[in-house]
């Protein structure tokens, strides 16, 4: 009997040459759209927060339908008067272990977890115990943060969060290793935090930069997260990327945007960009997604929030017309 490979997320993500794969971030939710939210103001609801209500049978419709991967943030407080984002609202570890028992194929990947806000040893458990119980689906996304009001609530600098960044990786990879529990300036080798992961390596991805230099990025990640942009901008963070890793002698990891998605009803809808995404049919939308593949990128994660038409019959358009076309 031959024996299998070892799992690896990122080859559900990586695309063969010249194409490009999709995944959804969550929440799976169209409460961004101009209906959605004048309906939330009407009924004295926060903006931001969405509507979880078909979560389930969005999710599976997610991973039966083709797509590469589902996405989820970190947002442990919700701050509506200086960002009015939730997020994806769960825990991201709860979530894991949640879709991880109903999806089977889509990679799962987290966009990002705020490391310094936690303790290492529990990120590195938390991570192994999703990876394990998807069969090796977790792409484990990594961040320093962005929102300053949660360090002072956990009683943690904000600028100490570089250094503790570097640290929470090396911690992790040198338990993923099996060179025993880290600590003081060595490891304790007779201990060991269960279960192991299934992939020989939980990919880590990092999104920004971590307030990080570009050749420990390289060194460190298997690949970048980086904010929507024109395919112009991404040619220029990909080349950046791919230059590091090469000089490092490296394979070319993984390079990820998302794009912030109103599909239209009308096919041949032009496109018509606005922050961090656009409006328009799918006939544009290939065209855009095809630059984005020109210029190098390898997964897109697309946020359907501000979508006016149902999140349901978005996917389903987009399995249908778009996944075959890039």
């Amino acid at each position: 009997m031959t024996p299998q490979s070892p799992p690896d997320a990122l080859r559900l993500i990586r695309p063969a040459e010249g194409r490009l794969t999709i995944g959804i971030e969550l929440p799976l939710d169209n409460d961004w759209s101009p209906d959605r939210v004048a309906q939330s103001r009407a009924a004295g609801l926060p903006f931001g927060v969405p509507d979880l209500s078909r979560y389930l049978e969005l999710v599976r419709q997610v991973d039966a339908a083709g797509f590469a991967a589902l996405w989820m943030r970190d947002v442990p407080v919700f701050d509506p008067q200086h960002f009015g984002d939730a997020g994806s609202v769960y825990d991201p570890f709860v979530n894991l272990g949640f879709l991880a028992g109903v999806t089977q194929r889509v990679a799962l990947g987290t966009a990002a977890v705020v490391l310094p806000l936690r303790h290492p040893l529990m990120v590195a458990k938390a991570a192994a115990s999703a990876d394990h119980l998807s069969g090796g689906r977790l792409i484990l996304g990594v961040a320093s943060g962005d929102r300053p009001v949660e360090y002072p609530l956990m009683g943690i600098d904000f600028e100490t969060r570089r250094a503790a960044f570097r640290d929470a990786v090396g911690w992790m990879r040198g338990l993923w290793q099996g060179r025993g529990i880290p600590h003081g300036d060595g490891f304790v080798p007779d201990l060991d935090v269960l279960p192991h992961p299934r992939q020989e390596r939980v990919p880590m991805i990092l999104a920004g930069n971590g307030r990080q230099s570009p050749d420990w990025i390289a060194a460190q990640m298997q690949g970048r997260f980086v904010y929507p942009g024109s395919p112009e901008r991404l040619a220029m963070q990909v080349a950046d990327w791919r230059g590091h890793r090469e000089a490092l002698g490296l394979d070319r990891g993984v390079f990820i945007s998302a794009l912030h998605l109103d599909l239209e009803a009308a096919p041949d809808a032009p496109f018509q960009p606005f922050r961090f995404g656009g409006r328009a049919g799918r006939h544009a939308l290939i065209a855009h997604l095809r630059g984005m593949a020109t210029a190098g990128l390898d997964h897109l994660a697309l946020l359907l929030r501000p979508s006016r038409r149902p999140v349901d019959e978005v996917l389903d358009e987009l399995a249908q017309h778009v996944l075959p076309a890039i």
